[in-house]
């Protein structure tokens, strides 16, 4: 570490430097895009009865928190539209100093908040204080290893909530460096999700406006944030937008996340934990795909091309399933640590000799990069991120071969192009690579076009839609349908404290492949050592009108054995559908499922369910191989 001062030998760098991390980072060519912001509390005069016992309480409909200091009461705000500090930089030589108060702009606030407390407006104020803190992007702190620079790690942007998490903090990024990886969930806040464009000072200052206030927003499901959009947005973004879609934001892009019908304005309306005024149009979707076919534009993929002589001998080492096969076919697998346990989910399509199509979430991009590049430094071999050089439109349904075989000369029949294969395909004037594979459980195919061509293959494929009555369907419906499917997504219902074998990939598995690969060893030892105590289920509710999200408690027989780690609503299963992580003190087996009562905790309630650990929707796959 080279300092104005000196140089300093080190195996490890720790950035915390809070609000000034930003700066620091790009001195290293890290990108950790958080932004300073105004923070305002008040400290009122002593108050009689009021002392240290006093506990923290809150009051988010007022943006306000209050607790005891010094005899009084210190009431702080979080507005719900705040404003940034310094966008440029952040002066070296301010340390715990004072920003002038607006007082114009949060007496409103001020007001409300003491409202609440009536005794504060009898007392006199002894301190009026705005001092700057930090903010990220999307109200999650950065934490891990920076990528592109080993042993280099970050713990920043604790959104005035430093003193609450930075011990917790502390000890995750100290069990990552001794141990070489996190022993929690970090697909939420590791430091690799950073996108370039939100370094931005235009980008860190209005998205910041908002983010100060969502600390004491009420998170509904409905919310996506409204700051700093439109700044990735798919070639066919605009047509999408004619069609009546509702976009939110997808890692930056604006993703379809369900259609309005004609003639009405695709607006969420007022928030709710309940059903939206478009549950109606989020179930047409998905049943327009169950039983038609249905366009999702997913452009927004991550997708990279590794390519050279080691190619295949890089994929198949990272990748617990054989990626390395014959030409045109694709395989789904899992990148796991030393441990076991799983780092990445995503496909692998071999396009040809030593040149292989990788595809996964929009969330897992940082992630994916800076695994292959980390392992790929002793590879003959490139890595390409072509995200942005690629539409994707998956055409999905029980009609979707049909539509297909009218958009294109080449013979979509399945003995010509079975389960689990790619080749080229022309749609109209353009060219497509068409996989057949599916993330919703029907017969489907994902189609990757080259940028320029994509309008054009869009408008083909909306010509000849109309044949088969074509519904464009969102990203709602994705959700719904691979649900029903339990399909898993990395990042929200499996992620790196887990196993292969815990959330029922084991088949993605190729235990017997030749080449060997990153946590084979592990992997080999959970699954010669027995039954499993703790498994990711699949779960119903039985009562069609209550709601699933995340977090709800999950109970067998009266006991707590896990929670809901993503749900949907089930549109075709009739109900509330989800995944659940159980942990259990004995093996967690098909007849430990049926031998309890199983019920999950909503809002209060105890709501009975079933459990099972296949897919409740087409178990045997035959929608999917089907002729």
């Amino acid at each position: 570490m080279t300092t104005a001062q000196g140089d300093i030998e080190c195996d490890y760098v720790v950035n915390c430097t809070g609000m000034w991390a930003r700066q620091f980072g790009q001195a290293h060519g890290v990108n950790i895009p958080l932004q300073a912001a105004e923070h305002y509390y008040l400290i009122t005069d002593t108050i009689a009865g009021i002392d240290s016992t006093l506990p923290v309480f809150e009051d988010p409909s007022a943006h306000a928190y209050y607790r005891e200091e010094g005899g009084g009461l210190m009431i702080g705000l979080f507005e719900p539209v705040c404003a940034p500090w310094n966008v440029d930089s952040i002066p070296q030589d301010f340390s715990f100093g004072e920003i002038p108060p607006d007082w114009d702009r949060m007496g409103p606030y001020l007001e409300r908040a003491m409202q609440r407390v009536p005794i504060s407006l009898e007392a006199g104020i002894r301190k009026f204080f705005c001092g700057p803190e930090s903010f990220t992007p999307d109200l999650q702190p950065f934490i891990g290893e920076a990528p592109g620079i080993r042993n280099y790690f970050v713990a920043a942007g604790m959104n005035s909530v430093g003193i609450l998490t930075g011990g917790g903090v502390g000890r995750v990024v100290a069990s990552w460096i001794i141990n070489g990886k996190p022993d929690v969930d970090v697909t939420g806040f590791n430091i690799n999700r950073a996108l370039p464009h939100q370094r931005n000072p235009q980008y860190r200052a209005e998205r910041t406006v908002e983010t100060l206030g969502l600390v004491y927003q009420t998170h509904y499901p409905g919310r996506t944030v409204t700051t700093a959009r439109g700044v990735k947005r798919s070639p066919i973004h605009h047509l999408l937008k004619e069609r009546g879609a509702y976009f939110r934001d997808v890692s930056g892009w604006e993703g379809a996340d369900w259609y309005a019908s004609p003639g009405e304005i695709p607006e969420t309306g007022e928030l709710t934990w309940g059903r939206p005024h478009w549950f109606e149009s989020w179930a047409n979707e998905h049943r327009a795909i169950r039983e038609g076919v249905g366009l999702m534009d997913m452009s927004f993929m991550s997708k990279f091309l590794v390519q050279g002589e080691q190619a295949g001998a890089l994929l198949d080492y990272v990748s617990a399933n054989a990626v390395d096969g014959a030409d045109g076919v694709i395989t789904y697998t899992q990148w796991l640590n030393d441990s076991g346990n799983i780092q990445a989910d995503l496909t692998v399509t071999k396009l040809g000799a030593n040149k292989f199509f990788v595809v996964a979430s929009d969330t897992a991009h940082g992630q994916v990069l800076q695994w292959l590049t980390r392992h790929g430094k002793d590879f003959a071999a490139t890595v390409t991120d072509v995200t942005s050089g690629y539409a994707q439109f998956n055409i999905h349904g029980p009609l979707s071969r049909d539509l297909l075989q009218a958009a294109t000369t080449a013979d979509m029949s399945n003995s010509a192009f079975p389960f689990r294969t790619a080749r080229e395909i022309d749609l109209g004037f353009a060219r497509a690579l068409c996989v057949r594979i599916t993330y919703v459980g029907e017969l489907g195919y994902e189609l990757y076009v080259p940028t320029e061509q994509a309008v054009h293959a869009y408008e083909r494929l909306c010509e000849v839609g109309q044949q088969v009555g074509l519904v464009h369907c969102g990203l709602k419906a994705l959700a719904s349908l691979r649900m029903e499917k339990a399909y898993r997504d990395f990042g929200h219902d499996i992620d790196n404290t887990d196993s292969v074998l815990e959330v029922g990939l084991g088949f993605a598995v190729a235990w017997d492949k030749a080449s060997d690969f990153i946590g084979r060893d592990a992997a080999l030892k959970q699954k010669n050592s027995g039954p499993l105590h703790r498994r990711l289920v699949q779960v119903k509710l039985l009562d069609p009108l209550p709601l699933l999200y995340h977090g709800e408690i999950l109970l067998r027989s009266g006991e707590v054995v896990g929670y809901v780690r993503a749900a949907s609503y089930g549109h075709t299963l009739g109900g509330a559908v989800g995944l659940a992580m159980v942990d259990a003190t004995e093996p967690i087996t098909a007849d430990y499922l049926t031998a309890g009562t199983w019920e999950v905790e909503v809002a209060g309630l105890k709501v009975p369910a079933t459990t099972s650990l296949r897919p409740m929707y087409d178990p045997t796959n035959e929608k999917i191989t089907g002729k």
